[in-house]
């Protein structure tokens, strides 16, 4: 109580010593058990950089955000609401329309051309259930495969979008109790749960803090390319990163929300497949040290 130093216990003899340890619990105070983890963690907080000030929202159609939110109900979105949502977050999409008969089907896919990706419409894991065909190459072939997605069980129709080629990337925000949002990025597709190479900031995002979170990840050789394979664009990741920063601002009551992936080249990046799920129990006030 009297040191002007802080003070930091090491308390190794957690099993002989457990009902004193457990007394110094109860007082409230925290410890180390060996004084590697304490010196792990110091350098931890050593190599901390200091927090960014350039987190200028970009901009994007808040009223339209607020109408969708608004006409929201608790848990996961529509495909159709989320991409309404991407969309006026000034985030870039693919080509798309969700349907539920033969007809509406083969009438998309007509006008948008081949190749398509067909996904099931209803099941949050869409590839675990067997939802999601890829290279889609004729009619016959969208009217058998959409048959085949609408008798998984929670279908509600089939998701029809145009075949993209590049690099997978990733997305993501979640509510943290008391902190706002934590705005992710990583490799996409099965990279993001195989590595969990994931770079996090607090939103809103900056251009500056977004372009370390990307440069802090391990694969960023392969968003730069690498080995003669065409990388993304920096600039439009990193764009990317802010205005999704900028729609949970926008729109708390997001309480989490994946675009995974997006599909991305030097010259574009666009969000192929996302999910957000709403909690309208989530307000500005839950949010004290938002910055």
């Amino acid at each position: 109580k009297t040191c002007k130093k802080p003070i930091f216990p090491i308390l190794p003899s957690a099993l002989q010593a457990a009902e004193e340890v457990s007394h110094f619990h109860s007082m409230g105070h925290v410890n180390f058990t060996d004084e590697v983890s304490f010196g792990y963690v110091l350098s931890r907080v050593n190599r901390v950089h200091q927090p960014y000030d350039d987190a200028e929202l970009p901009a994007v159609d808040i009223t339209r955000i607020r109408s969708v939110i608004d006409g929201a109900g608790e848990g996961y979105l529509s495909p159709d609401q989320v991409f309404q949502l991407l969309d006026a977050a000034g985030i870039a999409t693919v080509r798309q329309e969700t349907v539920t008969t033969v007809e509406q089907a083969l009438k998309h896919a007509a006008a948008s051309g081949f190749p398509l990706v067909m996904k099931v419409s209803g099941p949050v894991h869409k590839s675990d259930v067997g939802g999601v065909v890829v290279g889609v190459n004729s009619a016959e072939e969208v009217e058998l495969i959409f048959r085949r997605l609408m008798q998984i069980p929670g279908a509600d129709g089939v998701l029809i979008q145009q075949q993209l080629t590049g690099t997978e990337v990733y997305i993501g925000a979640k509510q943290e109790d008391r902190f706002g949002h934590q705005v992710v990025c990583g490799l996409g597709g099965i990279f993001i749960e195989v590595f969990k190479d994931v770079a996090a900031g607090l939103a809103p995002v900056g251009k500056a803090e977004a372009r370390s979170m990307i440069r802090h990840l391990r694969s960023y050789p392969i968003i730069r390319g690498v080995r003669g394979k065409a990388g993304i664009s920096e600039d439009l990741l990193t764009e990317a990163i802010t205005r999704v920063g900028a729609l949970v601002t926008a729109a708390p009551e997001i309480a989490e929300m994946d675009i995974n992936p997006l599909m991305g080249n030097m010259q574009s990046l666009v969000a192929v497949d996302a999910r957000i799920r709403v909690s309208k129990a989530i307000s500005d006030s839950s949010h004290p040290f938002c910055r």
